[in-house]
Protein backbone atom coordinates (compact mmCIF):
# COMPACT_ATOMS: atom_id res chain seq x y z
CA UNK A 1 0.00 0.00 0.00
CA UNK A 2 3.29 1.96 0.29
CA UNK A 3 3.79 4.74 -2.34
CA UNK A 4 6.67 3.29 -4.22
CA UNK A 5 8.30 6.31 -5.94
CA UNK A 6 8.41 9.69 -5.42
CA UNK A 7 9.38 10.44 -9.22
CA UNK A 8 6.22 11.51 -11.38
CA UNK A 9 5.17 9.49 -13.84
CA UNK A 10 5.00 10.31 -17.53
CA UNK A 11 3.43 8.92 -20.45
CA UNK A 12 6.72 7.64 -21.88
CA UNK A 13 7.70 5.41 -18.61
CA UNK A 14 4.18 4.32 -19.05
CA UNK A 15 4.64 3.26 -22.51
CA UNK A 16 7.78 1.24 -21.56
CA UNK A 17 6.22 -0.95 -18.76
CA UNK A 18 3.21 -1.41 -21.04
CA UNK A 19 5.65 -3.20 -23.87
CA UNK A 20 8.07 -4.55 -21.57
CA UNK A 21 4.70 -6.78 -19.96
CA UNK A 22 3.45 -7.46 -24.07
CA UNK A 23 6.84 -8.88 -24.61
CA UNK A 24 6.73 -11.11 -21.71
CA UNK A 25 4.00 -12.60 -23.13
CA UNK A 26 4.65 -12.68 -26.69
CA UNK A 27 6.81 -15.28 -26.33
CA UNK A 28 3.70 -18.14 -25.39
CA UNK A 29 0.50 -15.79 -27.33
CA UNK A 30 -0.25 -13.45 -30.15
CA UNK A 31 -0.94 -10.17 -29.80
CA UNK A 32 -4.77 -11.03 -30.07
CA UNK A 33 -4.37 -12.83 -26.90
CA UNK A 34 -1.88 -10.77 -25.11
CA UNK A 35 -3.62 -7.70 -24.81
CA UNK A 36 -6.58 -9.69 -22.91
CA UNK A 37 -4.70 -9.82 -19.89
CA UNK A 38 -2.07 -7.05 -19.90
CA UNK A 39 -5.07 -4.11 -20.22
CA UNK A 40 -7.15 -5.62 -17.40
CA UNK A 41 -4.34 -6.39 -14.89
CA UNK A 42 -2.70 -2.79 -15.45
CA UNK A 43 -6.00 -1.27 -14.64
CA UNK A 44 -6.89 -3.24 -11.81
CA UNK A 45 -3.14 -1.77 -10.40
CA UNK A 46 -4.82 1.90 -11.21
CA UNK A 47 -7.88 0.97 -9.54
CA UNK A 48 -5.71 -0.30 -6.32
CA UNK A 49 -3.00 2.78 -6.59
CA UNK A 50 -6.41 5.20 -6.67
CA UNK A 51 -8.01 3.47 -3.52
CA UNK A 52 -5.19 3.69 -1.18
CA UNK A 53 -4.71 7.01 -2.09
CA UNK A 54 -8.05 8.03 -1.26
CA UNK A 55 -8.00 5.64 1.83
CA UNK A 56 -4.33 7.81 3.11
CA UNK A 57 -6.54 10.97 2.66
CA UNK A 58 -9.64 10.09 4.40
CA UNK A 59 -7.29 9.04 7.44
CA UNK A 60 -4.62 11.70 7.01
CA UNK A 61 -6.80 14.63 6.52
CA UNK A 62 -10.47 13.53 7.18
CA UNK A 63 -9.62 11.69 10.66
CA UNK A 64 -11.33 8.34 9.88
CA UNK A 65 -9.70 5.22 11.11
CA UNK A 66 -7.91 2.77 9.07
CA UNK A 67 -10.86 0.54 9.05
CA UNK A 68 -13.58 2.65 7.92
CA UNK A 69 -10.92 4.42 5.42
CA UNK A 70 -10.10 1.13 3.85
CA UNK A 71 -13.17 -0.63 4.18
CA UNK A 72 -16.09 1.03 4.51
CA UNK A 73 -17.48 1.25 0.56
CA UNK A 74 -19.32 4.94 1.16
CA UNK A 75 -16.13 6.56 1.95
CA UNK A 76 -15.54 5.97 -1.95
CA UNK A 77 -16.88 8.16 -4.65
CA UNK A 78 -15.41 6.27 -7.65
CA UNK A 79 -13.98 2.68 -7.22
CA UNK A 80 -14.14 0.66 -3.79
CA UNK A 81 -11.27 -2.20 -3.82
CA UNK A 82 -12.34 -4.80 -0.93
CA UNK A 83 -8.88 -6.56 0.52
CA UNK A 84 -9.36 -9.82 -1.56
CA UNK A 85 -8.63 -7.77 -4.55
CA UNK A 86 -5.19 -6.05 -3.21
CA UNK A 87 -2.24 -5.92 -5.84
CA UNK A 88 -0.41 -7.51 -3.18
CA UNK A 89 -2.31 -10.42 -3.15
CA UNK A 90 -0.92 -10.96 -6.61
CA UNK A 91 2.31 -10.63 -5.85
CA UNK A 92 2.37 -13.08 -2.96
CA UNK A 93 0.68 -15.62 -5.34
CA UNK A 94 3.15 -18.34 -5.81
CA UNK A 95 1.42 -20.76 -7.76
CA UNK A 96 -1.45 -21.26 -10.45
CA UNK A 97 -1.10 -17.77 -10.67
CA UNK A 98 -3.70 -16.97 -13.83
CA UNK A 99 -6.05 -18.35 -11.35
CA UNK A 100 -5.56 -16.11 -7.92
CA UNK A 101 -5.70 -12.81 -11.29
CA UNK A 102 -9.27 -14.24 -12.07
CA UNK A 103 -9.98 -14.26 -8.20
CA UNK A 104 -8.45 -10.67 -7.71
CA UNK A 105 -10.84 -9.44 -10.85
CA UNK A 106 -13.84 -11.61 -9.33
CA UNK A 107 -13.68 -9.41 -6.22
CA UNK A 108 -13.12 -5.94 -8.38
CA UNK A 109 -16.42 -6.90 -10.30
CA UNK A 110 -18.14 -7.91 -7.25
CA UNK A 111 -18.10 -4.68 -5.70
CA UNK A 112 -18.26 -2.30 -8.79
CA UNK A 113 -21.39 -2.94 -10.90
CA UNK A 114 -20.09 -1.24 -13.82
CA UNK A 115 -17.35 -3.71 -14.47
CA UNK A 116 -19.15 -6.57 -14.21
CA UNK A 117 -18.28 -9.50 -16.33
CA UNK A 118 -15.47 -7.23 -17.95
CA UNK A 119 -12.14 -8.84 -16.09
CA UNK A 120 -12.26 -12.23 -15.66
CA UNK A 121 -11.38 -14.68 -18.31
CA UNK A 122 -10.88 -18.39 -17.87
CA UNK A 123 -7.99 -18.49 -20.53
CA UNK A 124 -5.98 -16.77 -17.84
CA UNK A 125 -5.59 -20.38 -15.22
CA UNK A 126 -4.53 -22.06 -19.04
CA UNK A 127 -0.69 -22.62 -17.63
CA UNK A 128 0.36 -23.56 -21.33
CA UNK A 129 -0.53 -19.91 -22.67
CA UNK A 130 -0.42 -17.66 -19.25
CA UNK A 131 2.78 -19.25 -17.66
CA UNK A 132 3.45 -18.93 -13.68
CA UNK A 133 6.73 -17.14 -14.42
CA UNK A 134 5.63 -14.95 -17.02
CA UNK A 135 3.03 -14.00 -15.23
CA UNK A 136 4.92 -13.33 -12.27
CA UNK A 137 7.57 -11.05 -14.45
CA UNK A 138 4.03 -9.04 -15.67
CA UNK A 139 2.82 -8.23 -11.95
CA UNK A 140 6.93 -7.15 -10.73
CA UNK A 141 6.79 -4.99 -13.67
CA UNK A 142 3.34 -3.25 -12.61
CA UNK A 143 3.95 -3.30 -9.24
CA UNK A 144 7.37 -1.16 -9.33
CA UNK A 145 5.30 1.68 -10.37
CA UNK A 146 2.59 3.44 -8.27
CA UNK A 147 -0.56 4.39 -10.59
CA UNK A 148 -2.54 6.72 -8.59
CA UNK A 149 -2.92 10.05 -10.02
CA UNK A 150 -0.84 12.06 -7.45
CA UNK A 151 2.06 10.53 -8.63
CA UNK A 152 1.19 11.12 -12.89
CA UNK A 153 2.94 13.97 -14.33
CA UNK A 154 -0.54 15.24 -15.18
CA UNK A 155 -4.23 14.02 -15.83
CA UNK A 156 -3.75 12.60 -19.27
CA UNK A 157 -0.73 10.32 -18.73
CA UNK A 158 -2.30 7.18 -17.65
CA UNK A 159 -5.33 7.83 -20.27
CA UNK A 160 -2.84 8.37 -22.79
CA UNK A 161 -0.83 4.99 -22.15
CA UNK A 162 -3.78 3.01 -21.84
CA UNK A 163 -4.85 4.46 -25.53
CA UNK A 164 -1.19 3.93 -26.39
CA UNK A 165 -1.08 0.55 -25.89
CA UNK A 166 -4.65 0.16 -27.55
CA UNK A 167 -3.15 1.23 -30.67
CA UNK A 168 0.31 -0.85 -30.53
CA UNK A 169 -2.24 -4.09 -30.33
CA UNK A 170 -4.39 -2.72 -32.90
CA UNK A 171 -1.30 -2.40 -35.19
CA UNK A 172 -0.11 -5.94 -34.09
CA UNK A 173 -3.73 -7.97 -34.68
CA UNK A 174 -3.93 -6.46 -37.92
CA UNK A 175 -7.76 -6.76 -38.98
CA UNK A 176 -9.11 -7.91 -35.05
CA UNK A 177 -7.48 -4.37 -33.86
CA UNK A 178 -8.11 -2.10 -36.26
CA UNK A 179 -12.26 -3.34 -35.87
CA UNK A 180 -12.04 -2.13 -32.25
CA UNK A 181 -9.54 0.73 -32.63
CA UNK A 182 -9.55 3.91 -34.91
CA UNK A 183 -6.19 6.38 -34.67
CA UNK A 184 -6.89 8.75 -32.38
CA UNK A 185 -6.41 11.35 -35.04
CA UNK A 186 -9.23 10.26 -36.82
CA UNK A 187 -11.38 10.64 -33.59
CA UNK A 188 -9.75 14.07 -32.49
CA UNK A 189 -10.93 15.13 -36.29
CA UNK A 190 -14.49 13.50 -36.10
CA UNK A 191 -15.14 15.09 -32.45
CA UNK A 192 -13.98 18.76 -33.79
CA UNK A 193 -16.09 18.33 -36.76
CA UNK A 194 -19.39 17.77 -34.95
CA UNK A 195 -19.09 19.85 -32.35
CA UNK A 196 -20.62 18.26 -29.39
CA UNK A 197 -21.65 20.64 -26.33
CA UNK A 198 -22.42 20.47 -22.53
CA UNK A 199 -25.69 18.28 -21.55
CA UNK A 200 -25.94 16.58 -25.32
CA UNK A 201 -26.52 12.89 -26.22
CA UNK A 202 -23.80 11.05 -27.84
CA UNK A 203 -23.97 7.24 -29.23
CA UNK A 204 -21.02 5.70 -30.91
CA UNK A 205 -23.28 2.47 -32.28
CA UNK A 206 -19.79 0.22 -32.97
CA UNK A 207 -17.97 1.72 -30.27
CA UNK A 208 -15.05 -0.79 -30.16
CA UNK A 209 -12.81 0.42 -27.10
CA UNK A 210 -14.87 3.55 -26.37
CA UNK A 211 -12.26 6.26 -27.79
CA UNK A 212 -15.36 8.60 -29.53
CA UNK A 213 -17.30 8.64 -26.42
CA UNK A 214 -13.89 9.63 -24.38
CA UNK A 215 -12.27 11.71 -26.86
CA UNK A 216 -16.54 13.81 -27.26
CA UNK A 217 -15.91 14.49 -22.91
CA UNK A 218 -12.69 15.49 -23.75
CA UNK A 219 -13.77 18.16 -26.13
CA UNK A 220 -16.56 19.03 -23.42
CA UNK A 221 -13.80 19.62 -20.76
CA UNK A 222 -11.47 21.81 -23.44
CA UNK A 223 -14.10 23.68 -25.32
CA UNK A 224 -16.74 24.74 -22.00
CA UNK A 225 -14.00 24.30 -19.19
CA UNK A 226 -17.21 26.02 -16.81
CA UNK A 227 -19.86 23.20 -17.32
CA UNK A 228 -19.41 20.04 -15.81
CA UNK A 229 -18.17 17.31 -18.04
CA UNK A 230 -20.84 14.84 -16.40
CA UNK A 231 -23.82 16.52 -17.55
CA UNK A 232 -23.45 14.67 -20.76
CA UNK A 233 -25.12 10.75 -21.98
CA UNK A 234 -22.38 8.48 -23.44
CA UNK A 235 -23.58 5.42 -24.43
CA UNK A 236 -22.88 2.59 -26.97
CA UNK A 237 -22.67 -0.45 -28.81
CA UNK A 238 -19.95 -3.22 -29.66
CA UNK A 239 -20.90 -6.42 -31.00
CA UNK A 240 -17.08 -8.35 -29.64
CA UNK A 241 -17.29 -9.16 -25.88
CA UNK A 242 -13.93 -8.74 -25.45
CA UNK A 243 -13.78 -5.39 -26.63
CA UNK A 244 -17.14 -4.51 -24.55
CA UNK A 245 -14.37 -5.07 -21.80
CA UNK A 246 -11.74 -2.97 -23.09
CA UNK A 247 -14.37 0.05 -23.79
CA UNK A 248 -15.51 0.12 -19.88
CA UNK A 249 -12.37 -0.23 -19.08
CA UNK A 250 -10.82 2.62 -21.23
CA UNK A 251 -13.73 4.82 -19.99
CA UNK A 252 -13.54 4.19 -16.02
CA UNK A 253 -9.21 4.70 -16.85
CA UNK A 254 -10.31 8.31 -18.23
CA UNK A 255 -12.26 8.75 -15.07
CA UNK A 256 -15.71 8.16 -16.66
CA UNK A 257 -18.06 6.29 -14.55
CA UNK A 258 -21.70 7.17 -15.81
CA UNK A 259 -22.26 5.28 -19.49
CA UNK A 260 -23.40 2.48 -21.25
CA UNK A 261 -21.96 0.42 -23.22
CA UNK A 262 -24.22 -2.38 -24.84
CA UNK A 263 -23.31 -5.70 -26.28
CA UNK A 264 -24.36 -7.47 -29.51
CA UNK A 265 -24.89 -6.94 -32.95
CA UNK A 266 -26.18 -3.46 -33.74
CA UNK A 267 -27.87 -4.42 -36.48
CA UNK A 268 -29.35 -7.47 -35.32
CA UNK A 269 -29.95 -6.42 -31.83
CA UNK A 270 -30.29 -2.78 -30.87
CA UNK A 271 -29.70 -2.51 -27.31
CA UNK A 272 -30.23 1.35 -26.78
CA UNK A 273 -33.40 1.26 -26.46
CA UNK A 274 -36.31 3.68 -25.06
CA UNK A 275 -40.06 1.25 -25.06
CA UNK A 276 -39.01 -0.79 -27.77
CA UNK A 277 -37.66 1.92 -29.81
CA UNK A 278 -34.50 3.76 -30.63
CA UNK A 279 -33.12 6.53 -28.47
CA UNK A 280 -32.19 9.38 -30.36
CA UNK A 281 -29.31 11.22 -30.15
CA UNK A 282 -27.46 14.76 -30.38
CA UNK A 283 -24.60 13.36 -31.95
CA UNK A 284 -23.33 10.47 -33.26
CA UNK A 285 -20.01 9.39 -33.93
CA UNK A 286 -18.90 5.90 -35.32
CA UNK A 287 -16.50 3.89 -37.20
CA UNK A 288 -18.18 0.49 -38.74
CA UNK A 289 -16.05 -2.77 -40.04
CA UNK A 290 -15.99 -2.16 -43.59
CA UNK A 291 -17.49 -4.10 -45.98
CA UNK A 292 -19.37 -6.74 -43.15
CA UNK A 293 -21.64 -9.41 -44.52
CA UNK A 294 -24.85 -9.11 -42.97
CA UNK A 295 -28.39 -10.62 -42.80
CA UNK A 296 -30.66 -8.51 -44.77
CA UNK A 297 -33.58 -11.15 -44.75
CA UNK A 298 -36.52 -9.32 -43.74
CA UNK A 299 -35.02 -6.16 -42.90
CA UNK A 300 -37.94 -4.15 -45.51
CA UNK A 301 -40.03 -4.96 -41.89
CA UNK A 302 -37.39 -4.02 -39.50
CA UNK A 303 -39.10 -3.41 -36.25
CA UNK A 304 -37.06 -0.27 -35.91
CA UNK A 305 -37.92 1.65 -39.29
CA UNK A 306 -34.30 2.10 -40.29
CA UNK A 307 -33.86 0.70 -43.37
CA UNK A 308 -35.90 3.45 -45.53
CA UNK A 309 -33.14 4.52 -47.81
CA UNK A 310 -33.09 1.41 -49.32
CA UNK A 311 -32.08 -2.80 -47.98
CA UNK A 312 -28.05 -3.06 -49.12
CA UNK A 313 -27.20 -6.47 -50.53
CA UNK A 314 -25.87 -9.23 -47.89
CA UNK A 315 -22.58 -9.75 -48.75
CA UNK A 316 -19.73 -7.44 -48.09
CA UNK A 317 -22.23 -4.70 -47.99
CA UNK A 318 -23.39 -3.90 -44.90
CA UNK A 319 -22.06 -0.37 -44.74
CA UNK A 320 -25.02 1.25 -45.36
CA UNK A 321 -26.86 -0.85 -43.11
CA UNK A 322 -24.67 0.17 -40.61
CA UNK A 323 -25.31 4.25 -41.81
CA UNK A 324 -28.95 3.90 -42.30
CA UNK A 325 -28.64 2.45 -38.36
CA UNK A 326 -27.23 5.96 -37.11
CA UNK A 327 -29.42 7.98 -39.55
CA UNK A 328 -32.43 6.34 -37.16
CA UNK A 329 -30.41 7.22 -33.78
CA UNK A 330 -29.99 10.73 -34.91
CA UNK A 331 -32.95 13.83 -33.38
CA UNK A 332 -34.16 15.98 -35.69
CA UNK A 333 -31.59 18.60 -34.80
CA UNK A 334 -28.71 15.16 -34.28
CA UNK A 335 -25.48 15.55 -36.39
CA UNK A 336 -23.03 12.25 -37.16
CA UNK A 337 -19.63 11.94 -38.17
CA UNK A 338 -19.29 8.00 -39.82
CA UNK A 339 -15.86 6.50 -40.85
CA UNK A 340 -16.32 4.91 -43.99
CA UNK A 341 -15.00 3.03 -46.85
CA UNK A 342 -14.88 5.56 -50.15
CA UNK A 343 -16.79 2.44 -51.81
CA UNK A 344 -19.99 3.81 -50.15
CA UNK A 345 -19.19 6.98 -52.22
CA UNK A 346 -19.63 5.77 -55.69
CA UNK A 347 -20.53 1.97 -55.96
CA UNK A 348 -23.93 0.96 -57.33
CA UNK A 349 -27.12 -0.48 -57.71
CA UNK A 350 -29.00 -0.82 -54.27
CA UNK A 351 -25.82 1.64 -53.22
CA UNK A 352 -26.45 4.44 -55.49
CA UNK A 353 -30.46 3.96 -55.09
CA UNK A 354 -29.62 4.45 -51.11
CA UNK A 355 -27.43 7.63 -51.61
CA UNK A 356 -30.27 9.47 -54.30
CA UNK A 357 -32.75 9.06 -50.94
CA UNK A 358 -30.44 10.21 -48.84
CA UNK A 359 -29.42 13.15 -51.28
CA UNK A 360 -33.40 13.73 -52.44
CA UNK A 361 -35.58 12.13 -49.77
CA UNK A 362 -38.93 11.09 -50.79
CA UNK A 363 -41.99 13.06 -49.60
CA UNK A 364 -44.35 10.98 -50.52
CA UNK A 365 -43.01 8.54 -47.63
CA UNK A 366 -42.04 11.19 -44.78
CA UNK A 367 -38.01 10.04 -46.21
CA UNK A 368 -36.27 13.03 -45.04
CA UNK A 369 -32.62 13.77 -47.46
CA UNK A 370 -30.20 16.34 -47.89
CA UNK A 371 -28.90 15.01 -44.85
CA UNK A 372 -25.21 14.52 -46.22
CA UNK A 373 -23.36 18.16 -44.89
CA UNK A 374 -19.99 17.22 -46.09
CA UNK A 375 -17.83 14.96 -47.94
CA UNK A 376 -14.10 14.50 -46.50
CA UNK A 377 -11.60 12.43 -48.16
CA UNK A 378 -8.80 11.05 -45.22
CA UNK A 379 -4.97 10.19 -46.44
CA UNK A 380 -4.43 7.03 -47.44
CA UNK A 381 -2.74 3.84 -45.48
CA UNK A 382 -4.38 5.53 -42.58
CA UNK A 383 -6.15 2.66 -40.78
CA UNK A 384 -4.95 -0.37 -39.19
CA UNK A 385 -4.45 -3.23 -40.95
CA UNK A 386 -6.12 -2.10 -44.00
CA UNK A 387 -5.16 -0.08 -47.41
CA UNK A 388 -8.77 0.30 -47.98
CA UNK A 389 -8.90 4.81 -48.46
CA UNK A 390 -11.50 5.62 -45.94
CA UNK A 391 -13.64 8.89 -45.99
CA UNK A 392 -15.88 10.75 -42.75
CA UNK A 393 -19.37 11.17 -43.86
CA UNK A 394 -20.79 14.30 -42.18
CA UNK A 395 -24.51 13.81 -41.87
CA UNK A 396 -27.05 16.92 -40.50
CA UNK A 397 -30.61 16.45 -40.11
CA UNK A 398 -30.92 20.59 -39.12
CA UNK A 399 -28.75 21.65 -42.13
CA UNK A 400 -27.80 25.64 -41.69
CA UNK A 401 -29.67 27.26 -44.35
CA UNK A 402 -26.39 28.30 -46.41
CA UNK A 403 -25.62 24.86 -46.78
CA UNK A 404 -28.96 23.29 -47.83
CA UNK A 405 -29.15 21.79 -50.84
CA UNK A 406 -25.38 21.56 -51.15
CA UNK A 407 -22.76 19.22 -50.07
CA UNK A 408 -19.07 20.10 -48.87
CA UNK A 409 -15.84 17.58 -50.80
CA UNK A 410 -12.87 18.08 -49.06
CA UNK A 411 -9.86 16.17 -50.27
CA UNK A 412 -7.29 15.68 -47.20
CA UNK A 413 -4.98 13.11 -49.49
CA UNK A 414 -2.23 15.83 -50.65
CA UNK A 415 1.29 15.13 -49.22
CA UNK A 416 1.13 18.02 -46.71
CA UNK A 417 -2.16 17.25 -45.62
CA UNK A 418 -0.67 14.23 -43.27
CA UNK A 419 2.80 12.85 -42.13
CA UNK A 420 4.04 9.92 -44.40
CA UNK A 421 5.38 7.00 -42.23
CA UNK A 422 6.41 3.15 -42.98
CA UNK A 423 3.70 1.46 -41.25
CA UNK A 424 0.76 3.60 -41.66
CA UNK A 425 0.36 7.34 -42.13
CA UNK A 426 -0.83 9.67 -39.66
CA UNK A 427 -2.73 13.20 -39.05
CA UNK A 428 -1.07 15.91 -37.27
CA UNK A 429 -2.25 18.09 -34.75
CA UNK A 430 -1.40 21.04 -37.35
CA UNK A 431 -3.46 18.86 -39.96
CA UNK A 432 -6.74 18.16 -37.59
CA UNK A 433 -6.92 21.79 -36.38
CA UNK A 434 -6.64 22.79 -40.37
CA UNK A 435 -9.49 20.78 -42.19
CA UNK A 436 -11.40 21.61 -38.77
CA UNK A 437 -11.20 25.14 -39.80
CA UNK A 438 -11.87 24.85 -42.96
CA UNK A 439 -14.77 22.95 -42.72
CA UNK A 440 -16.21 24.95 -40.26
CA UNK A 441 -15.56 28.15 -42.57
CA UNK A 442 -17.64 26.51 -45.41
CA UNK A 443 -15.72 28.06 -48.31
CA UNK A 444 -14.04 26.66 -51.59
CA UNK A 445 -9.88 26.50 -51.58
CA UNK A 446 -8.39 25.42 -54.87
CA UNK A 447 -7.63 21.37 -54.82
CA UNK A 448 -8.92 20.89 -51.17
CA UNK A 449 -12.39 22.21 -51.35
CA UNK A 450 -15.45 22.46 -53.28
CA UNK A 451 -18.94 23.16 -52.19
CA UNK A 452 -21.35 21.23 -55.01
CA UNK A 453 -25.26 21.81 -55.55
CA UNK A 454 -27.35 18.87 -55.62
CA UNK A 455 -28.25 19.58 -58.93
CA UNK A 456 -24.92 18.80 -60.28
CA UNK A 457 -24.61 15.56 -57.87
CA UNK A 458 -28.09 14.30 -59.62
CA UNK A 459 -26.33 15.48 -62.89
CA UNK A 460 -23.46 13.05 -61.63
CA UNK A 461 -25.55 10.01 -60.81
CA UNK A 462 -25.26 10.56 -56.90
CA UNK A 463 -21.82 9.94 -57.09
CA UNK A 464 -20.01 11.61 -54.49
CA UNK A 465 -16.40 10.34 -55.15
CA UNK A 466 -14.40 13.45 -53.66
CA UNK A 467 -12.43 13.44 -56.68
CA UNK A 468 -15.51 13.77 -59.31
CA UNK A 469 -15.52 17.26 -57.61
CA UNK A 470 -12.48 18.23 -56.21
CA UNK A 471 -9.36 18.80 -58.50
CA UNK A 472 -6.26 16.51 -57.22
CA UNK A 473 -4.06 16.68 -59.95
CA UNK A 474 -0.94 17.81 -59.71
CA UNK A 475 0.33 21.21 -61.33
CA UNK A 476 2.26 20.32 -64.83
CA UNK A 477 6.18 21.52 -63.99
CA UNK A 478 6.49 24.53 -66.08
CA UNK A 479 9.57 23.95 -68.64
CA UNK A 480 12.08 26.60 -69.42
CA UNK A 481 13.04 26.04 -73.15
CA UNK A 482 16.14 28.15 -73.44
CA UNK A 483 17.38 26.57 -69.94
CA UNK A 484 16.97 23.02 -71.00
CA UNK A 485 18.93 23.10 -74.42
CA UNK A 486 21.63 25.38 -72.28
CA UNK A 487 21.68 22.18 -70.06
CA UNK A 488 22.18 19.88 -73.08
CA UNK A 489 24.61 21.65 -74.39
CA UNK A 490 26.95 21.90 -71.05
CA UNK A 491 26.34 17.89 -71.15
CA UNK A 492 27.31 17.45 -74.19
CA UNK A 493 30.68 19.19 -73.40
CA UNK A 494 31.53 17.14 -70.35
CA UNK A 495 30.80 14.09 -72.48
CA UNK A 496 33.05 15.31 -75.37
CA UNK A 497 36.13 16.27 -72.97
CA UNK A 498 35.58 12.84 -71.30
CA UNK A 499 35.83 11.20 -74.03
CA UNK A 500 38.73 12.64 -75.41
CA UNK A 501 40.89 12.09 -71.80
CA UNK A 502 39.82 8.51 -72.33
CA UNK A 503 40.95 8.55 -75.83
CA UNK A 504 44.46 10.02 -74.91
CA UNK A 505 45.15 7.40 -71.64
CA UNK A 506 44.18 4.47 -74.22
CA UNK A 507 46.65 6.19 -76.82
CA UNK A 508 49.46 6.28 -74.39
CA UNK A 509 49.57 2.52 -73.51
CA UNK A 510 49.75 1.73 -76.93
CA UNK A 511 46.21 1.26 -78.20
CA UNK A 512 44.81 2.21 -81.44
CA UNK A 513 41.33 3.57 -81.31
Amino acid sequence: MSILSNQKLTAKDLEKKLKNAADILRKSLNASENYKLVLPLIFVKRLNDNFFENAERLVNDDGLSKEEAYENRKRHTSFFVPKNAYYKKLQEASSEIGKKINQVFKEIENVNERLEGTLVNAEFAKTDKYTDEGLRKIISIFAEENLADSNLENEDVFGDAYEFLLEEYAGETKKKGGQFYTPRQVVRLMVNLVKPEPGMRICDPTCGSGGMLIQSRKYIEKNFPKNDPDNLTLEGQESNPDTVNLGKMNMVIHKITDFDIKPKDVLEKPGLLDDGKLRTYDRVLANFPFGEDWDSTGKENDAYNRFVYGIPPSKDKADFAFIQHMIACLNKNGKAAIVASQGVLFRGRVEKEIREKMILGDKENNIQGDIIEAVISLPPAIFYGTPIPGCILILNKNKPEKRKKKILFYYAGHKDDYLEQPNRNILREEDIDRISVRIKNYKEIPKKCVIVGLEEIKMNEYNLNVSRYVDISKPEEVIDIPDVIKNIKNIEKEINSITGKVMKDLQGIGLKI
